[in-house]
Protein backbone atom coordinates (compact mmCIF):
# COMPACT_ATOMS: atom_id res chain seq x y z
CA UNK A 1 0.00 0.00 0.00
CA UNK A 2 3.12 2.48 0.85
CA UNK A 3 4.73 1.54 -1.98
CA UNK A 4 1.51 2.64 -4.29
CA UNK A 5 0.99 5.51 -2.83
CA UNK A 6 4.52 6.05 -3.37
CA UNK A 7 4.39 5.68 -6.63
CA UNK A 8 1.60 7.82 -6.79
CA UNK A 9 3.08 10.68 -5.50
CA UNK A 10 6.28 10.32 -7.64
CA UNK A 11 3.89 10.44 -10.66
CA UNK A 12 2.23 13.21 -9.55
CA UNK A 13 5.63 15.37 -9.66
CA UNK A 14 6.69 14.64 -12.66
CA UNK A 15 3.69 14.95 -14.48
CA UNK A 16 3.15 18.60 -12.59
CA UNK A 17 7.34 18.67 -13.71
CA UNK A 18 6.01 18.69 -17.43
CA UNK A 19 3.22 20.58 -17.54
CA UNK A 20 5.67 23.68 -17.33
CA UNK A 21 5.23 26.51 -15.04
CA UNK A 22 1.97 27.13 -13.95
CA UNK A 23 0.13 30.65 -13.34
CA UNK A 24 2.08 31.94 -10.01
CA UNK A 25 5.29 31.15 -11.99
CA UNK A 26 4.91 33.91 -14.75
CA UNK A 27 6.31 37.55 -14.42
CA UNK A 28 3.25 39.81 -13.77
CA UNK A 29 3.53 43.20 -16.08
CA UNK A 30 6.10 45.74 -13.82
CA UNK A 31 3.99 48.64 -11.59
CA UNK A 32 5.55 52.23 -12.03
CA UNK A 33 6.65 52.29 -15.78
CA UNK A 34 5.27 53.03 -18.95
CA UNK A 35 4.52 51.27 -21.70
CA UNK A 36 5.57 51.43 -26.00
CA UNK A 37 3.40 49.64 -28.35
CA UNK A 38 5.62 48.85 -31.34
CA UNK A 39 4.32 46.67 -34.06
CA UNK A 40 5.69 48.73 -37.19
CA UNK A 41 8.95 48.84 -35.92
CA UNK A 42 11.55 48.70 -33.30
CA UNK A 43 12.84 51.87 -31.57
CA UNK A 44 14.82 53.04 -28.00
CA UNK A 45 12.69 54.23 -24.85
CA UNK A 46 13.39 56.31 -22.56
CA UNK A 47 14.12 54.83 -19.03
CA UNK A 48 10.67 55.73 -17.60
CA UNK A 49 9.11 52.99 -20.45
CA UNK A 50 9.74 49.90 -18.69
CA UNK A 51 7.30 47.63 -20.88
CA UNK A 52 7.48 47.25 -24.67
CA UNK A 53 5.25 45.51 -26.80
CA UNK A 54 6.44 43.87 -30.25
CA UNK A 55 6.04 41.84 -33.51
CA UNK A 56 6.93 38.13 -32.54
CA UNK A 57 9.60 38.09 -35.75
CA UNK A 58 11.43 40.95 -34.07
CA UNK A 59 13.92 41.21 -31.21
CA UNK A 60 13.24 42.25 -27.12
CA UNK A 61 14.53 45.21 -26.10
CA UNK A 62 17.51 44.70 -23.36
CA UNK A 63 16.56 45.09 -19.84
CA UNK A 64 12.64 45.91 -20.58
CA UNK A 65 9.41 44.07 -20.05
CA UNK A 66 8.92 42.30 -23.30
CA UNK A 67 5.50 41.18 -24.70
CA UNK A 68 5.79 39.06 -27.92
CA UNK A 69 2.66 39.84 -30.19
CA UNK A 70 1.19 36.92 -32.08
CA UNK A 71 -1.77 37.36 -34.56
CA UNK A 72 -3.19 34.22 -33.27
CA UNK A 73 -6.90 33.94 -34.41
CA UNK A 74 -6.22 35.50 -38.15
CA UNK A 75 -3.61 35.59 -40.35
CA UNK A 76 -0.65 38.13 -40.94
CA UNK A 77 -1.04 39.71 -44.41
CA UNK A 78 2.24 38.88 -45.41
CA UNK A 79 2.17 35.13 -44.36
CA UNK A 80 -0.53 34.21 -46.89
CA UNK A 81 2.28 32.16 -48.15
CA UNK A 82 2.76 29.88 -45.62
CA UNK A 83 -0.84 29.45 -45.12
CA UNK A 84 -2.83 28.91 -48.49
CA UNK A 85 -0.15 25.68 -47.92
CA UNK A 86 -2.68 25.18 -44.78
CA UNK A 87 -6.04 25.76 -47.08
CA UNK A 88 -7.95 23.51 -44.80
CA UNK A 89 -6.77 25.90 -41.67
CA UNK A 90 -8.72 28.75 -43.09
CA UNK A 91 -12.10 29.41 -42.70
CA UNK A 92 -13.58 29.50 -46.02
CA UNK A 93 -17.41 30.66 -47.52
CA UNK A 94 -18.07 29.65 -50.86
CA UNK A 95 -14.60 27.95 -51.20
CA UNK A 96 -12.99 31.49 -50.50
CA UNK A 97 -11.68 33.13 -47.77
CA UNK A 98 -13.18 34.75 -44.57
CA UNK A 99 -11.97 38.13 -44.77
CA UNK A 100 -11.36 40.93 -42.01
CA UNK A 101 -11.68 44.12 -44.06
CA UNK A 102 -10.35 46.32 -41.96
CA UNK A 103 -6.74 44.69 -42.27
CA UNK A 104 -6.68 42.27 -44.89
CA UNK A 105 -6.40 39.10 -42.57
CA UNK A 106 -7.75 36.22 -43.21
CA UNK A 107 -9.96 34.19 -40.60
CA UNK A 108 -8.80 30.50 -39.00
CA UNK A 109 -11.34 27.81 -38.59
CA UNK A 110 -11.83 26.90 -35.44
CA UNK A 111 -15.00 24.83 -35.79
CA UNK A 112 -13.45 21.74 -35.02
CA UNK A 113 -10.89 20.68 -31.96
CA UNK A 114 -9.00 19.14 -34.87
CA UNK A 115 -8.34 22.43 -36.32
CA UNK A 116 -7.58 24.08 -32.99
CA UNK A 117 -5.21 21.29 -32.27
CA UNK A 118 -3.07 21.82 -35.33
CA UNK A 119 -3.72 25.53 -35.51
CA UNK A 120 -2.44 25.42 -31.80
CA UNK A 121 0.38 23.83 -32.37
CA UNK A 122 1.32 26.59 -35.17
CA UNK A 123 0.79 29.37 -32.57
CA UNK A 124 2.40 27.39 -30.27
CA UNK A 125 5.81 26.65 -31.91
CA UNK A 126 5.93 30.70 -32.31
CA UNK A 127 5.08 31.66 -28.48
CA UNK A 128 8.44 28.92 -27.97
CA UNK A 129 9.97 30.95 -29.86
CA UNK A 130 9.31 34.12 -28.52
CA UNK A 131 10.14 32.79 -25.19
CA UNK A 132 13.04 31.54 -26.49
CA UNK A 133 14.68 35.25 -28.50
CA UNK A 134 13.88 36.66 -24.39
CA UNK A 135 10.34 37.55 -24.63
CA UNK A 136 8.67 37.71 -21.17
CA UNK A 137 5.15 37.31 -21.81
CA UNK A 138 3.01 37.36 -24.92
CA UNK A 139 -0.35 38.79 -26.19
CA UNK A 140 -2.49 36.63 -29.19
CA UNK A 141 -4.77 39.45 -30.91
CA UNK A 142 -8.41 38.98 -32.20
CA UNK A 143 -10.01 36.96 -29.50
CA UNK A 144 -12.99 38.52 -31.15
CA UNK A 145 -12.71 36.97 -35.00
CA UNK A 146 -15.84 34.99 -34.89
CA UNK A 147 -17.93 38.59 -34.78
CA UNK A 148 -16.36 38.49 -38.46
CA UNK A 149 -16.90 35.70 -39.59
CA UNK A 150 -20.60 36.14 -40.94
CA UNK A 151 -21.90 33.42 -38.40
CA UNK A 152 -19.74 30.87 -39.15
CA UNK A 153 -17.73 30.76 -35.67
CA UNK A 154 -18.56 31.17 -32.61
CA UNK A 155 -17.52 32.72 -29.09
CA UNK A 156 -17.24 29.06 -27.86
CA UNK A 157 -14.88 28.34 -30.68
CA UNK A 158 -12.78 31.00 -29.94
CA UNK A 159 -12.65 30.62 -26.26
CA UNK A 160 -11.89 26.86 -26.55
CA UNK A 161 -9.10 27.80 -28.89
CA UNK A 162 -7.96 30.59 -26.20
CA UNK A 163 -7.57 27.71 -23.70
CA UNK A 164 -5.33 25.81 -25.30
CA UNK A 165 -3.02 28.64 -26.12
CA UNK A 166 -3.20 29.96 -22.82
CA UNK A 167 -1.73 26.61 -21.59
CA UNK A 168 1.26 26.43 -24.33
CA UNK A 169 2.05 30.51 -23.08
CA UNK A 170 2.69 29.18 -19.66
CA UNK A 171 4.32 25.85 -20.67
CA UNK A 172 6.48 27.98 -22.32
CA UNK A 173 7.14 30.32 -19.25
CA UNK A 174 5.56 33.66 -20.36
CA UNK A 175 2.99 35.55 -19.18
CA UNK A 176 -0.09 35.60 -21.84
CA UNK A 177 -2.22 38.85 -22.23
CA UNK A 178 -5.75 39.07 -23.80
CA UNK A 179 -6.46 41.08 -26.97
CA UNK A 180 -10.58 42.35 -28.05
CA UNK A 181 -13.16 40.91 -26.54
CA UNK A 182 -13.60 43.64 -23.54
CA UNK A 183 -16.88 41.68 -22.47
CA UNK A 184 -15.10 38.42 -21.74
CA UNK A 185 -13.46 37.91 -18.47
CA UNK A 186 -10.15 36.33 -19.74
CA UNK A 187 -8.81 35.48 -16.36
CA UNK A 188 -11.21 32.62 -16.50
CA UNK A 189 -9.06 30.97 -19.38
CA UNK A 190 -5.79 31.96 -17.82
CA UNK A 191 -4.92 34.99 -18.99
CA UNK A 192 -2.54 36.82 -16.95
CA UNK A 193 -3.27 40.68 -18.38
CA UNK A 194 -4.78 42.48 -21.37
CA UNK A 195 -3.66 44.47 -23.89
CA UNK A 196 -6.81 47.12 -25.17
CA UNK A 197 -6.21 49.34 -28.25
CA UNK A 198 -8.66 52.23 -28.07
CA UNK A 199 -10.46 51.59 -24.86
CA UNK A 200 -11.27 54.61 -23.97
CA UNK A 201 -12.95 55.70 -27.42
CA UNK A 202 -15.08 52.47 -27.32
CA UNK A 203 -15.80 52.55 -23.35
CA UNK A 204 -14.53 49.35 -22.35
CA UNK A 205 -11.92 50.19 -19.80
CA UNK A 206 -14.08 49.32 -17.23
CA UNK A 207 -14.21 46.11 -18.64
CA UNK A 208 -10.69 45.36 -18.78
CA UNK A 209 -10.23 46.75 -15.22
CA UNK A 210 -12.73 44.86 -13.14
CA UNK A 211 -11.64 41.74 -14.52
CA UNK A 212 -7.49 42.69 -14.27
CA UNK A 213 -7.24 45.11 -11.95
CA UNK A 214 -4.12 47.09 -12.55
CA UNK A 215 -2.92 44.34 -15.01
CA UNK A 216 -4.20 46.27 -17.96
CA UNK A 217 -1.90 48.02 -20.92
CA UNK A 218 -3.60 50.78 -22.41
CA UNK A 219 -3.18 51.85 -26.49
CA UNK A 220 -4.81 54.60 -27.63
CA UNK A 221 -4.40 56.56 -31.04
CA UNK A 222 -6.80 59.70 -31.02
CA UNK A 223 -5.25 62.66 -28.05
CA UNK A 224 -9.20 63.26 -26.86
CA UNK A 225 -9.38 59.54 -25.97
CA UNK A 226 -5.66 59.44 -24.89
CA UNK A 227 -6.51 62.53 -22.20
CA UNK A 228 -9.46 60.79 -21.32
CA UNK A 229 -7.62 57.72 -20.45
CA UNK A 230 -4.94 59.57 -18.39
CA UNK A 231 -7.65 61.28 -16.79
CA UNK A 232 -9.41 58.01 -15.21
CA UNK A 233 -6.60 55.66 -15.14
CA UNK A 234 -3.10 57.69 -15.32
CA UNK A 235 -2.34 56.83 -11.91
CA UNK A 236 -2.49 53.49 -11.97
CA UNK A 237 -2.29 51.77 -15.44
CA UNK A 238 0.27 52.17 -18.55
CA UNK A 239 -0.87 54.26 -20.86
CA UNK A 240 0.27 55.14 -24.82
CA UNK A 241 -0.90 57.47 -27.49
CA UNK A 242 0.32 56.09 -30.22
CA UNK A 243 -0.31 56.81 -34.30
CA UNK A 244 -2.47 54.18 -36.32
CA UNK A 245 1.16 53.07 -38.55
CA UNK A 246 2.39 52.87 -34.83
CA UNK A 247 5.44 54.02 -37.05
CA UNK A 248 9.09 53.98 -35.36
CA UNK A 249 9.34 57.86 -35.71
CA UNK A 250 5.84 58.20 -35.11
CA UNK A 251 3.51 59.69 -32.24
CA UNK A 252 4.70 58.44 -28.71
CA UNK A 253 3.37 59.89 -25.73
CA UNK A 254 2.42 59.39 -22.53
CA UNK A 255 0.46 60.46 -19.20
Amino acid sequence: MRRALLLALILAVVVAGLAGPSYAEVERLPADTDVDYQLGGATAMPPHVGIIVRDRNAKPAAGRYNICYVNGFQTQPDEKRFWRARWWLVLKQDGKAVVDEAWGEWLLDLRTARKRLAIAKIVGRWTRGCAADGFTAVEYDNLDSYTRSDGLLRRKHALAFARLLVRRAHSAGLAVGQKNLAEYDGTQLGFDFAVSESCAQWDECDAYVAAYGDQVLLVEYRKADFEEACEQYGDRLPIVLRDRDLSPDGVHAWC
